[in-house]
């Protein structure tokens, strides 16, 4: 699976461009706040149907502009797609693949599979527990559209529970109809909990092995799920919770309350390791997310690295290029590292300036 074209009008700083990317690994080079990141944002938008950065629709709308559009083609082996984005100012955004409007975002995942990694990955081990959820529930997102109807479903009964919850403090009879709520509760929950343990079994043992190289072998990673309720108990504690729950108005058991332990040789990253640990742990994490996919779905995802090799020694920056090769990837960076020119070809480089995007041709 690879990007042939892009188009962006619009959005963020980039008010025109169109591109042609190469099948391998793109290069997009120049100084800070010029677009480059941007750049990336519009191709994950196409993938998930947001931002990764987690801002609103309208953020991305360029200031001078009232609206925003992306179109992108996708080749993946004898298929052609077409994923446009129209983006307006207090609209709804408007997402359609092949011309067919998009009315949940779970018919646009697969379109486009799309892996990123940025310094602000750092979050994933370093933040608290809805970091780690939101990084399972995107990439589960990406492969199962039953887990996205699963997820979504299991959020808006969560947040009828809660309004629930709320009036049962006023009036205490209507404890008796949280029983409705809580048996779809429990349905859907059991079925985020099953998906997220047969995940997270496979992703540590990928991921451990890719820190195992990135690091010679020096340090040995673990991935746990810690479940805020194990499989098959989740009604019960929802039952044996509730009292609590009316005295906070708010449901305090179930899969919203899980977290992911990374740990090096026994001992929690967030807590004890290094920022040299914590960012190879979450590098570790996202080269796990690509083979993942690809064992999923025989496709091969779009790589994101956004700045990237500023964060790495020049052993783990050959590690990671070499861990892509097969890939299609676009690389954001202040300038062109020697240690990564023998990896790209002269006509795969991009400069950024004033939210001007160029191809460079011969310049390696």
């Amino acid at each position: 699976m690879y990007i042939t074209e892009v188009s962006l009008q619009g959005f963020r700083n980039l008010a025109q461009l169109k591109i042609e990317p190469s099948q391998g690994i793109n290069v997009i080079y120049g100084s800070n706040a010029q677009g480059k990141t941007n750049f990336l944002e519009s191709l994950y938008f196409c993938a998930m149907g947001r931002s990764m950065r987690g801002k609103s629709d309208q953020q991305l709308i360029n200031f001078d502009a009232e609206e925003s559009h992306i179109r992108m083609m996708v080749q993946r082996k004898n298929r052609y797609d077409r994923i446009d984005v129209h983006l307006k100012q207090n609209e709804k955004k408007g997402i359609a693949v092949n011309g067919l409007p998009v009315r949940k975002l779970g018919d646009l995942f697969g379109t486009l599979y799309a892996v990123i990694f940025s310094p602000e990955d750092l979050s994933l081990v370093k933040e608290g527990p809805g970091e780690r959820r939101r990084f399972l529930d995107m990439e589960l997102c990406q492969l199962s559209k039953v887990y996205y109807y699963d997820l979504q479903q299991y959020y808006r009964i969560l947040k009828q529970r809660n309004n629930l919850l709320k009036e049962i403090q006023k009036k205490p009879d209507l404890a008796e109809t949280l029983f409705v709520w809580d048996a779809q509760m429990a349905e859907y929950g059991e079925r985020i909990i099953s998906a997220r343990k047969r995940f997270l079994l496979r992703l540590d043992e990928i991921a451990a092995e890719k820190l195992s190289r990135l690091t010679g072998d020096r340090d040995h990673l673990q991935t746990s799920y810690k479940p805020n309720c194990e499989e098959g108990m989740l009604a019960e504690k929802l039952r044996r919770n509730l009292d609590r729950d009316i005295y906070f108005g708010a449901t305090q058991s179930g899969p919203h309350k899980d977290d992911v332990i990374f740990s090096i040789d026994g001992r929690e990253v967030k807590v004890y390791g290094s920022q040299g640990q914590q960012r190879t742990t979450a590098l570790a994490a996202r080269l796990a997310e690509i083979d993942l996919i690809r064992e999923e779905t025989g496709e091969e995802p779009v790589l994101l690295l956004d700045d990237v090799f500023s964060e790495l020694d020049e052993r783990r920056q050959k590690f990671l290029l070499e861990s892509i090769g097969g890939l299609q990837a676009f690389v954001t960076c202040t300038g062109i590292e020697d240690s990564v020119k023998k990896y790209i070809a002269k006509d795969n480089l991009f400069y950024v300036e004033n939210g001007v995007i160029t191809p460079q041709k011969n310049k390696v």
